[in-house]
């Protein structure tokens, strides 16, 4: 690309048509600065409404609401030029009707400038994903373990064993009949996610599921170890930011106690910064 050249954003039509194809790379961002370091790396950018659990602190994503999706939504935008950006409709924002869930991803779409909206549930969702993108919402969709119904499931459990892999089947069949661009399988065995991507024209991203989905996608602050107690299965660290930041906030906690910081490196003099130095007055 030449210098200078604006990169060109990756689009929910180029995501389909991904399927089958090199794995779709895909992780959460909730702040500018993450959605920059992503951004390069990514062929999607998830704001999701797991922001609630890992920025505000929520035991769920069930408190989670649309102003605070705009707002992170609107953060990421910025630190994107490349990545496809969606942004989850949160509980409660779509399941009344296929009218509410229109206005709410509108106005998702038009206060973030995000390229397409995702939500959660299978044959339930169906006719909501069908009135969405016949008005020109793209939808990605989301089923097997679909946290917002974490308390019909009776918690975060494994979804599709057994009799219960028909019902997923079924829901992946249902979503990308309404028309999704793709479809999110969490929690699901390997076994059932490699036999929905197969069975499906739209492709699979998998979080806990099959190294034989279409993409992957996990939670940013899950991959880089920002919390040293908190290790799903399905995730693989790539860092250990927990243990290396909880290291360096002590460091800078003894420097304080001891006098060693701010160090005359760190302060100013009364005399004005010399213009070949560079430095503040």
């Amino acid at each position: 690309m030449s210098v200078g050249r604006k990169m060109r954003a990756v689009t929910p039509p180029q995501v389909a048509e991904r399927k089958g194809g090199v794995p779709l790379v895909c992780l959460t961002a909730y702040t500018t600065p993450v959605a920059r370091l992503v951004d390069p790396h990514c062929d999607v950018v998830l704001v999701g409404d797991s922001v609630g659990m890992v920025l505000h602190g929520l035991e769920s994503t069930l408190g989670v609401t649309l102003d605070m999706m705009i707002l992170h939504g609107r953060a990421v935008r910025r630190g994107l030029s490349r990545a496809l950006l969606v942004v989850d409709l949160p509980f409660g924002t779509y399941e009344e009707s296929p009218e509410q869930a229109f206005r709410n991803a509108a106005r998702l779409m038009a206060e973030t400038d995000c390229a397409a909206v995702k939500l959660e549930g299978g044959v339930a969702m169906a006719d909501t994903i069908a009135f969405l993108t016949a008005r020109g919402i793209p939808v990605m969709a989301h089923i097997g373990l679909t946290p917002q119904s974490v308390h019909a499931f009776g918690g975060y459990k494994v979804q599709g064993r057994g009799e219960a892999a028909e019902r997923v089947l079924d829901d992946a069949r249902a979503v990308a009949d309404a028309g999704a661009f793709s479809v999110v399988l969490e929690k699901i065995p390997a076994d059932l996610a490699r036999e929905v991507t197969r069975a499906i024209p739209i492709p699979t991203i998998g979080i806990g599921a099959s190294v034989d989905c279409d993409g992957q996608i996990l939670v940013v602050d899950d991959m880089l170890g920002a919390f040293a107690e908190f290790r799903p299965k399905f995730v693989k660290r790539y860092a250990d930011h927990a243990v290396t930041a909880s290291e360096a906030i002590g460091a800078y906690a003894d420097d304080v106690r001891e006098r060693r910081f701010p160090a005359a490196e760190h302060v100013f003099s009364d005399e004005a910064a010399s213009p070949v130095s560079g430095g503040a007055a």
